[in-house]
């Protein structure tokens, strides 16, 4: 009896270190390619304002240029990720890569032609109409491979520590996406950036299309491609709101950063804003990582209501900053709540996602934070070019309410709407 009962622990071993992981399914070369591949978005909405502003001479159309970036993200994104739900990311990636690419060189010619301002702002909402959302589709090749080729037992850690993971790496990337548009357009010119986003996005995106994991199409679909829920269910309340709680983490992101450089252009520093803004998402990408190990008891409503309160709480000291010093420690104490309110966003989305749309939601999440940046930094730009630094400050706080107001909606939502047709958080 004693020998074997002995056998049991090492059999459930056995078969534990023979479950396949992620990382086999997916393969290393994977994660690498979709991490570099995410880098010309992450500098697309920078490098566009630097170069207006470089060859138009206008911090008021650099704004507006970044804005219609993000108009176009918005008018499409969704639409791109339909078809990518619907054909597979294959095909609809690998004519983005190249779209994409010749549109940021089409833009760089644009703007330092004679046409008029009216033609830059088309180019750049052409720009963010054929932007290829690496970061969503990624999350959704992903999840897509969790739920259909790993053990049922190990999907909801999984899952969880995929989300925590793609987040840390939205959080690193954009925070190099801005420090490599500045490196660039310093060392050679000012639209050197956007050359190279062009670069970058066709090699990499290109590869990221062909990587054999983009010939997927998810099994809830049927042989004619079509899925067996209703566009309807992708306006649900409870995943609307999900939408918005990440529109406001958006917003966040393009009023801190705005505020942040316009707070050291007042003392002289523009520069110096890239490096203070790593405070807080070195910090934030950190913790993000660390939410896959919190205890399924501290359930995702309410993690989105605690760091998304401790990300405004950080945002409210904004009103006593008087340093760079303590700025470093509001920049911190938000980071603690940045990282993890975006994971926990984008695991409601997971969970939430109707069948067979999975990535329409994605990019519908994704579009949301590029949207919500472009607003938040071309508001807060034009409130510090006409105002002042600190009613620009305000903007954070109200982005940060937003997203902690979203969340107590999400509290009412998951308590007493409709439970979800996947695993509910």
């Amino acid at each position: 009896m004693t020998h074997a009962s002995s056998q049991v622990p090492e059999r459930a071993a056995s078969r534990r270190s023979d479950e396949p992981s992620l990382l086999r399914l997916a393969g290393f070369p994977y994660f690498l390619i979709a991490f570099i591949a995410r880098l010309p978005f992450a500098m697309m909405v920078v490098g566009v304002l630097t170069v207006v502003v470089a060859a138009r001479g206008s911090l008021s159309l650099g704004g507006l240029t970044s804005a219609a970036v993000g108009l176009g993200t918005a008018c499409f994104g969704p639409l791109l990720g339909a078809a990518a739900d619907r054909f597979g990311q294959r095909g609809v990636l690998s004519a983005l890569a190249l779209a994409n690419g010749a549109m940021l060189v089409i833009f760089t010619v644009v703007v330092y032609g004679p046409g008029a301002d009216g033609f830059v702002l088309l180019a750049a909402a052409g720009i963010g109409a054929t932007a290829p959302q690496v970061a969503p589709l990624s999350r959704s090749r992903l999840v897509t491979i969790i739920r259909e080729r790993m053990p049922e037992a190990a999907r909801t850690r999984t899952l969880s520590g995929t989300m925590a993971y793609e987040s840390a790496a939205d959080e690193t990337v954009f925070v190099f996406g801005p420090f490599i548009v500045g490196i660039l357009a310093s060392a050679l010119a000012p639209w050197a950036p956007l050359v190279g986003a062009a670069v970058l996005t066709v090699v990499f995106v290109g590869a990221f299309a062909l990587h054999p994991s983009g010939r997927h199409v998810s099994q809830e679909r049927d042989a004619d491609g079509k899925a067996p829920s209703a566009v309807a269910d992708l306006f649900r309340p409870q995943l609307l709101i999900v939408v918005l709680g990440i529109l406001g983490v958006g917003m966040f992101f393009g009023a801190m950063l705005t505020g942040l450089t316009s707070f050291m252009a007042d003392r002289g520093a523009p520069e110096q804003a890239g490096l203070l803004y790593g405070v807080m998402g070195v910090g934030s990408a950190i913790l993000a990582l660390g939410v896959a190990w919190l205890p399924p008891a501290f359930t995702l409503r309410a993690r989105w209501l605690v760091f998304s309160g401790i990300l405004l709480a950080g945002t409210v000291l904004l009103v006593f900053v008087d340093s760079p010093a303590t700025m470093m420690v509001a920049l911190a104490i938000m980071g603690i709540g940045i990282g993890p309110t975006l994971v926990t966003q984008y695991s409601f989305g997971a969970a939430r996602s109707p069948l067979g749309r999975s990535a329409t939601v994605m990019t519908m999440l994704g579009s949301g934070v590029v949207v919500g940046q472009s607003i938040g930094a071309a508001v807060t730009g034009e409130i510090a070019e006409q105002i002042g630094t600190a009613p620009a400050l305000l903007l954070p706080i109200l982005a940060a309410t937003v997203t902690f107001g979203a969340g107590l909606a999400n509290w009412v939502l998951s308590s007493t709407g409709p439970r979800s047709s996947r695993t509910a958080p």
